[in-house]
């Protein structure tokens, strides 16, 4: 089984970061990617901070860090990701920009044994590897967020894809980066999704309907039900247009009515309400 050392990345935001990070301080040398200089750059110096926050809580050395730091380069030039051996698409969750995107890798990374992975929420993985030449080569690689904090990876191979392929990144996934592993069919949401949606839509519906406030729906599922965070300030977390994108996806599939974003959602959305990333969500997170 060909070894995993050089790792593309594509897309710089919150899980790119994490992934690039996690794949790092494993020893991996990664090339991060992005549309332009200026965020490849801004999700370089994201991981920097997050390696220097693990410093300081004492996970990591100086010198881990230091040497963590040296093994990553940023760029927007998809050709810098020609030699890689695993590329991990980390973009939108946009069905059209995921599959331009697989078109772009096929013609760019040159190792036929390298693997293409996406890490999406929800899109089925055969319509992203549709686009490429080499479908066996392509399987889902969904990480979860914090990166460097949750233990799970999701291992989603197609119809097309290859037992060496899902071998492949299934040993990768936990005995290089030390992940709790499990494979789900390609399906809409895979395993954790399926049931998790749901969930945050259903309390999004209690909000929209008047139930009761956010504040008390987080807080009757935290001191009730012993969850380390209410499903509001999760969905906040995750991004509530990538729920509400997730949602779109599993409706799609399944066309269950508990699937569908609920018009709150939609309406926040439009209003660039999207949780923690914009400041603010159904909670707010602006600086003091």
């Amino acid at each position: 089984m060909t070894s995993i050392k050089h790792v593309g990345v594509v897309g710089a935001g919150q899980m790119g970061r994490g992934i690039t990070e996690v794949c790092a301080r494993a020893g991996l040398r990664v090339t991060l990617c992005d549309v332009t200089e200026e965020r490849a750059r801004a999700g370089l110096a994201g991981v920097a901070d997050s390696l220097l926050k693990a410093e300081q809580r004492g996970a990591i050395g100086p010198e881990d860090r230091a040497l963590t730091l040296a093994g990553i380069s940023a760029t927007a030039d998809l050709s810098r990701l020609s030699g890689a051996d695993l590329v991990v698409e980390a973009a939108v969750e946009d069905e059209q920009a995921k599959t331009e995107l697989f078109r772009q890798l096929d013609k760019v990374v040159t190792d036929p044994a390298a693997v293409l992975a996406s890490n999406t929420s929800s899109i089925p993985i055969a319509r992203l590897a549709a686009a490429t030449g080499r479908p066996e080569a392509v399987v889902g690689l969904h990480f979860f967020n914090p990166v460097p904090v949750m233990p799970l990876v999701e291992i989603i191979p197609s119809l097309h894809t290859s037992k060496a392929t899902q071998l492949r990144v299934r040993a990768f996934a936990g005995e290089v980066l030390g992940k709790k592993t499990v494979v789900a069919q390609d399906r809409a949401g895979f395993v954790v999704n399926s049931l998790l949606i749901p969930y945050l839509l259903a309390a999004v519906r209690m909000v929209g309907s008047g139930t009761a406030t956010p504040e008390d729906i987080d807080t009757g599922m935290t001191a009730g039900c012993a969850h380390p965070m209410g499903p509001l300030r999760l969905a906040d977390l995750i991004g509530l247009d990538t729920v509400a994108a997730i949602g779109e996806a599993l409706y799609e599939e399944y066309r269950e009515p508990l699937y569908a974003p609920p018009p709150l959602l939609r309406r926040m959305v439009e209003s660039g309400l999207l949780g923690r990333k914009s400041g603010q969500g159904f909670f707010s997170y602006q600086a003091a």
